[in-house]
């Protein structure tokens, strides 16, 4: 067995970037290496999980925990399973200062409803179910992350791609009971649907997406900007009539479905501005009331950590840095559908997000810029990147979910 692994997923698979594979290559063979990527992955992670739960402290985020399951259940999972059993609430609780507080409707319900049902099916509790659903659906990503790189990139670096993002500095959260994982598959089946044009498919897909993460109008808008690259490439790609109709239909579906939750919120407890004053909440202890006004958060919040004087130009930094970043001769390498995807989700962040410790996690659907990463032919490279990325997860996952008894590093 060992043989036959060895045979499947050389050691040297991931960092052999001096040729490209062939383009026949066996289905199996690289749905077998992505997923032993993902899995070594995760046992790392598992690992360094259950160090750090032996060593938590009682004023520790995660102390109470009396095993691995309910560790990794915490924080935003316990929102989540709150609401698989008790739903939303029609009255909005308030605060002591007569402000929304935080509530269930911040959370959307496709990942836990989904992770009720597997805890019905299977006769387990939800923190299992919660926990199992996402690391499925981390393993079926993985193959999904790969078969999208591969229409861009070489078989070396797509798989490389994937296993920067099965180590990265959030990754953890792709077994946790969060619907990142979840995410990531829908929204990496979206993209790579995109690519092939399969239209009908992403339909489905793009609806099940924008009730599991807030996804709707970001992708909107990257549709909006797929459809104007392809108009501007038309004379080198056709562009004909009925994708033309087609893709802009799927950007108002997208951009209706990404507002739906807002007016369900509404609908169920009479506040227009449910949702959104719900969001709010989060940044209260930061902030305390405020109205939504969107691209001035990341100002709002620069002076919390570098300082009134210096904020406004680092954001501007940021800004700067990001774009200068999608010009470059790899992130065009990504081609419209990716590229699209990660400036139109770049500026949904900028415009609605609270900078805070979450904003590495809120960071994860940018995922194919690992691909900007991706060395070309230096093994040692790759082994370098792989290595401080996982070296960053760990450091992360340390102030998150490990013996640290301090509240700032909200997970």
């Amino acid at each position: 067995m060992a043989q036959r692994l060895r045979e499947l997923i050389p050691p040297a698979a991931l960092l052999d970037f001096s040729s490209d594979e062939v383009a026949t290559r066996p289905r199996r063979i690289w749905i077998l290496q992505t997923l032993g990527i993902w899995l070594v992955a995760r046992l790392i992670t598992t690992t360094a999980l259950l160090i750090m739960h032996s060593q938590l402290l009682p004023g520790s985020r995660g102390a109470g925990t009396s095993n691995l399951v309910d560790y990794s259940s915490i924080w935003d999972g316990q929102w989540y399973w709150s609401v698989a059993y008790s739903g939303y609430p029609s009255v909005l609780p308030l605060s002591v200062d007569g402000a929304v507080a935080e509530n269930q409707w911040a959370f959307m319900p496709a990942y836990p409803f989904l992770a009720a049902g597997v805890a019905f099916v299977l006769g387990v509790t939800w923190p299992v179910a919660g926990v199992l659903l996402s690391t499925v659906c981390g393993f079926v990503a993985a193959p999904v992350l790969y078969a999208l790189f591969r229409t861009r990139l070489s078989h070396p670096r797509a798989l490389f791609s994937v296993a920067l993002i099965a180590v990265g500095p959030v990754s953890f959260i792709f077994q946790m009971a969060y619907a990142e994982s979840m995410q990531l598959l829908l929204l990496a089946l979206s993209l790579l649907l995109l690519v092939r044009r399969r239209w009908a498919l992403l339909v489905p897909v793009i609806a099940l997406m924008a009730f599991t993460r807030p996804t709707g109008l970001a992708f909107a808008f990257a549709l909006v900007l797929y459809w104007l690259g392809r108009h501007v490439a038309r004379k080198s790609e056709l562009f004909p009539a009925r994708e033309r109709f087609v893709i802009a239909g799927l950007a108002v579906y997208s951009g209706v479905l990404g507002l739906a939750w807002a007016g369900i919120a509404w609908a169920v407890t009479g506040s227009m501005t449910a949702y959104t004053d719900t969001e709010l909440a989060w940044r209260s202890s930061w902030l305390g009331p405020t109205h939504l006004l969107p691209f001035t958060a990341w100002f709002e919040a620069a002076p919390f950590w570098v300082g009134a004087a210096a904020g406004p130009f680092v954001v501007v930094a940021i800004v700067v840095a990001f774009l200068l970043l999608l010009v470059t001769p790899r992130a065009r390498a990504l081609g419209v559908e990716m590229r699209s995807w990660v400036i139109a989700y770049g500026v949904y962040l900028f415009a609605v997000f609270f900078p805070q410790s979450s904003l590495l996690r809120l960071l994860m659907p940018m995922f194919p810029l690992a691909a900007v990463l991706a060395p070309r032919r230096s093994k040692a490279a790759g082994a370098a990147i792989l290595l401080v990325a996982l070296a960053l997860q760990l450091v992360w996952l340390w102030f998150t979910w490990g013996p640290v008894t301090t509240w700032w590093s909200v997970p």
